[in-house]
């Protein structure tokens, strides 16, 4: 089996995808002769032609505009961001017109469209490059969202989102593009290529939206994370040698609830894991439904550990970045409760 990069992994979705559908397009700043700012579509327009990959002028409104007429039309267009943070001028087109066409036609339309965005911090890009702005997605209705944490879910998962009928933000974090990065920026990454999850098929398959893996067993808490935070949460239990149960949730909407709430049930404790910032963040909605489902099995109160209240700090990375240490001492107190 093909070993690959996240890059790989994203760019084989799209080509598989493309080969097999004529109505998949893709597009967006600098995706076409450039290959994009992370390569991810590079060689797609020399496949496929500049009418199904191109590029665009620099404006988020105009491209999710355009690929919502598409998608009325009958395309199915998977559009790149450049970068999460520059999502907000488009904002307005992708929730109050994206998200509520299937509602607003009763049914007779949907929007298949595909977001892709590169997101997170993790690479010295300051408060412009850094953002992690799922929740402001994860609270509309209509939109499913999607953070895969490694090669083998990306490809699977952005093949899924292409597929479905309606329109998916697909949240890619940066900081794993190249390596299942554990929070330790001072060691050299673990590249792709030496990691199970590296191994992707070259065809095409996919994995449900809406289903949460579990990365690793345990049975004295439950540590939820997603992107980046997962290969975070993973060291962490194994630096503390705490037996966490660590699940990646893959998709935030929908949400696998029953997996999270058979883990809780058995741990009694929960730790929740995000690099976006802590008020209002997804953090605090997985914290509620543990309440509102597990109150009477848990041992402890839940905690949450996240990125600091505050624009993504350049001089001060590492300290808003939660590391291994920051979720090794938040495992240390549930235990201790």
């Amino acid at each position: 089996m093909a070993r690959m990069t996240m890059i790989e992994a994203v760019r084989s979705a799209m080509d598989v995808s493309m080969g097999r559908d004529d109505d998949v397009v893709v597009y967006g700043e600098d995706v076409g002769y450039f290959g994009g700012v992370f390569r991810a579509t590079q060689g797609l327009q020399a496949k496929y032609g500049k009418a199904r990959c191109f590029d665009t002028p620099i404006s988020e409104s105009g491209i999710l505009g355009t690929a919502i007429g598409m998608a009325a039309y009958g395309l199915k267009p998977c559009v790149e961001i450049q970068f999460a943070d520059y999502m907000y001028p488009a904002y307005d087109q992708i929730t109050q017109e994206a998200a509520r066409i299937r509602y607003r036609s009763n049914g007779d339309f949907t929007c298949p469209i595909v977001v892709r965005m590169p997101t997170g911090g993790g690479i010295f890009g300051g408060q412009t490059h850094s953002q992690s702005p799922e929740a402001l997605f994860t609270h509309v209705c209509g939109l499913k969202v999607i953070v895969p944490s490694n090669p083998y879910d990306a490809k699977g998962l952005l093949i899924a989102a292409i597929e479905d009928p309606d329109p998916v933000i697909f949240l890619e974090p940066k900081r794993l593009y190249n390596g299942p990065f554990d929070g330790h920026h001072e060691k050299p990454v673990t590249p792709w290529s030496k990691h199970e999850l590296g191994e992707v098929p070259e065809g095409h398959y996919t994995i449900p939206i809406g289903k949460a893996e579990v990365r690793r067993r345990g049975s004295a808490v439950t540590v939820i994370a997603y992107g980046t935070m997962v290969h975070v949460a993973l060291a962490a239990a194994e630096e503390t040698g705490i037996d966490a149960e660590v699940i990646d949730l893959r998709s935030l909407l929908p949400l696998d609830l029953d997996t999270i709430v058979q883990s809780v049930k058995k741990t009694g404790r929960c730790v929740v894991v995000h690099e976006a910032t802590l008020t209002s963040g997804f953090g605090g909605e997985v914290v509620s439904l543990v309440q509102e489902h597990c109150f009477y099995n848990l041992e402890a109160p839940v905690v949450r550990v996240t990125g600091w209240d505050t624009p993504y700090p350049h001089a001060q990375e590492w300290d808003y970045f939660p590391g291994p240490a920051r979720v090794g001492r938040a495992l240390q107190e549930v235990m201790e409760a």
